[in-house]
């Protein structure tokens, strides 16, 4: 992505509550906010034009983020129709400050973008079906421009679930990572949100004792054994995708089958460790 500059309005002081987003030289906007201000903007009138939005929250059968992404022509009716589900709490839309977005780019626009989400895998996407529209060409390049504003914009207002979990390194040379315990090994690196353990990689069978006292050790591994991403190799398990985990600890703890410090855990192939490469 080209670089940019974003300018964010905090409405009243507080990077929590009601906040605009927009980038230079760009006719899009963005407006956010928390459940507990869903009245305010929609009285906005951003929220009376066409565009796509994106509800956020943690789904209360599976207890994992959860996302619907939608397109209407007026954002302010659309949403109030998702006001009975009350595990949406937080909204993010988009709209064109030219007002130039037709029925036909907010719905190509969904449909990309329900893609993105689910081929990201950070959240459940709740849309029971894909939307999208064809376009012409040069349509189609004008809705790609605006959709790589959207994802420089998402993040600088918390939300990720467009962003890649595993994001392929342009011009960067990632350096890799080692942990090992009784034999097994794994590899990763790091990343700004994390760390990635990689595809091949070993862990430990049974979770040690320390793992009762911080369960959700015990239900990471479980939950990627449930996926598919961490399954039986005769005395071990392996890794079967890439995975990324919220710190370098948090990775051990998965690989180790307990607690550990991910700091001293992991090292690079000269042997030092991340606590001596951070000190350096």
């Amino acid at each position: 992505m080209p670089s940019a500059t974003i300018k964010i309005f905090l409405v009243y002081g507080d990077p929590k509550r009601l906040r605009t987003a927009e980038l230079s030289n760009w006719t899009g906007k963005a407006v956010a906010g928390p459940r507990s201000e869903f009245e305010q903007i929609l009285k906005r009138g951003e929220s009376n034009g066409s565009g796509i939005y994106l509800l956020t929250g943690i789904d209360p059968e599976t207890g994992t983020a959860a996302v619907y992404i939608g397109e209407a022509e007026c954002i302010r009716e659309r949403i109030k129709n998702h006001l009975d589900r009350d595990y949406w709490n937080h909204v993010v839309f988009f709209v064109s400050k030219d007002e130039n977005l037709t029925k036909a780019h907010i719905k190509y626009l969904e449909g990309r973008m329900i893609d993105q989400a689910r081929e990201a895998n950070r959240a459940s996407v709740k849309n029971s079906q894909s939307s999208g529209a064809r376009l012409p060409e040069s349509d189609k390049e004008d809705m790609e421009i605006f959709l790589e504003k959207v994802h420089q914009l998402l993040p600088a207002l918390g939300v990720e679930v467009l962003v890649p979990a595993i994001t392929p390194a342009v011009g960067i040379e990632r350096e890799l990572l080692y942990s090992e315990i009784k034999g097994l090994k794994a590899t990763g690196y790091l990343t700004p949100n994390g760390l990635v353990v990689l595809a091949g990689s070993q862990a430990v069978p049974q979770e040690r004792t320390s793992a009762q006292q911080y369960p959700w050790i015990i239900d990471s591994r479980e939950r990627l054994r449930a996926e598919g991403t961490l399954v039986h190799s005769g005395t071990h398990l392996t890794f079967t995708a890439d995975k990324e985990f919220s710190s370098p600890s948090a990775a051990a703890a998965v690989i180790h089958g307990g607690t550990v410090n991910g700091l001293t855990n992991w090292w690079n192939k000269d042997g030092k460790t991340l606590k001596d490469l951070e000190s350096t």
